[in-house]
């Protein structure tokens, strides 16, 4: 059997139609959209063209629209911008964010935080890893700078309330940015319905192309720009315009919002059937994430007493690409930052698996899958058991 690939949330292949979208802005249609000339306009009516088809799907005006290189890079400008401009206007100081959040929003706050003079108090989660409006309304205060939660974790899938969070924040003044990057290629992005005043998007997570991301920044949010030079994208992110990258966002974006639930009606069942199977044959497994609100192509566990960066290179040479919530440090590994907050014991945190499926996923893609994952747990269990063992008789 050809080699499985079922780690969607990391990245997706290329949807060939955005691609043809895209072939003709690397070599026909080249010019600089800054350009005053013919090709420098043809360049510039297709960015204000993916600009407008990008603004319609997240129900907003077009100039509120900011593109980037990725989300990373959105999240990045998104606390860095509005955090210094919040502070330069109001002096408020504090910044409300959870450790569960991805690295792009946690690092950059603690970035803030040690260099920019910041002060940051981190939302606690539940056993799912969502964060709950009472949190945010007992935190937040008229020194807070800004809040960001994100709308789908991509490390366990669950889902976080944003509308309501949201109005928490709209209430007491405070601006709310969501990092929506993993949510886009399931759930809706409308941002009028949602609230954010900042969202975060990454094109590919919905099979667009690696070096695209867009920022929605509502009107008349105060923001400082981070990467300063021309006056490019409303002189909030200054550099040449990546055309044919834009136009392979807007157009991979397009046909997320358009296939929407078709894809969710065919990577569902499949994600349901892994969901029980795992559970139902392999001991001393538990999902990691809320089981229900969660993103449906979503699967993620742990399984106790194994090593979850020895089970993904089973899983590999078994022809299967998965991947997991530990990341290893100088040959040793440990939890996430996730995992840890999700209060599991670490012979439970290290063994964690993330299953997510997309619109490549076959059922005999999953019937493979469960076939071989419990031996292969068996045998990393068995391996792991070896391992402390030496390390005991050598102590």
């Amino acid at each position: 059997m050809d080699r499985i690939y079922l780690d969607y949330a990391a990245t997706t292949p290329v949807d060939p139609r955005v691609l043809n979208a895209m072939l003709p802005f690397f070599s026909e249609m080249f010019g600089n959209p800054s350009s005053v000339h013919r090709y420098g306009q043809q360049a510039e009516a297709a960015v204000d063209f993916a600009r407008e088809t990008v603004a319609s799907i997240l129900n907003c005006r077009p100039d509120e629209v900011i593109f980037t290189s990725c989300g990373s890079e959105s999240d990045n400008l998104a606390l860095r911008g509005a955090a210094l401009a919040a502070r330069e206007k109001t002096g408020a100081n504090w910044m409300l964010t959870a450790r569960t959040e991805h690295h792009a929003v946690s690092r950059t706050v603690e970035q803030l935080v040690e260099h920019y003079g910041f002060a940051v108090e981190w939302l606690e989660v539940d056993e799912y890893g969502r964060v709950h409006p009472e949190t945010v309304e007992k935190a937040i205060c008229h020194a807070t700078a800004l809040v960001s939660v994100m709308y789908a974790n991509n490390e366990i899938g669950s889902l976080n309330p944003i509308k309501e969070i949201a109005e928490i924040c709209h209430r007491h003044g405070v601006l709310f940015h969501t990092d929506a990057v993993q949510a886009a290629a399931y759930l809706p992005v409308d941002v009028q319905s949602l609230g954010a005043d900042l969202l975060s998007l990454g094109a590919h997570k919905f099979y667009g192309p690696k070096g695209a991301g867009a920022l929605y920044v509502r009107k008349g949010t105060p923001l400082v720009p981070t990467q300063t030079g021309g006056g490019q994208e409303f002189g909030l992110r200054a550099g040449t315009h990546s055309v044919p990258y834009i136009v392979g966002f807007a157009e991979a974006l397009r046909l997320t919002a358009a296939e929407r639930e078709q894809r969710i009606a065919y990577v569902k069942p499949l994600r349901e059937r892994i969901l029980g199977a795992v559970l139902e044959e392999i001991p001393d497994s538990r999902i990691t994430g809320h089981p229900e609100s969660r993103l449906p192509n979503h699967a993620s566990f742990a399984f106790k007493d194994v090593d979850g960066n020895l089970l993904l290179t089973l899983l590999d040479a078994a022809g299967f690409a998965c991947s997991s919530g530990s990341a290893c440090k100088t040959g040793n590994p440990e939890p996430s930052d996730v995992l840890t907050n999700l209060g599991l014991p670490r012979d439970w945190a290290l063994g964690s698996l993330r299953v997510t499926l997309g619109i490549g996923t076959t059922p005999a893609h999953v019937d493979a899958f469960l076939k071989t994952l419990p031996s292969l747990v068996q045998q990393a269990r068995g391996l792991n058991r070896r391992h402390l063992h030496l390390l005991q008789v050598q102590v």
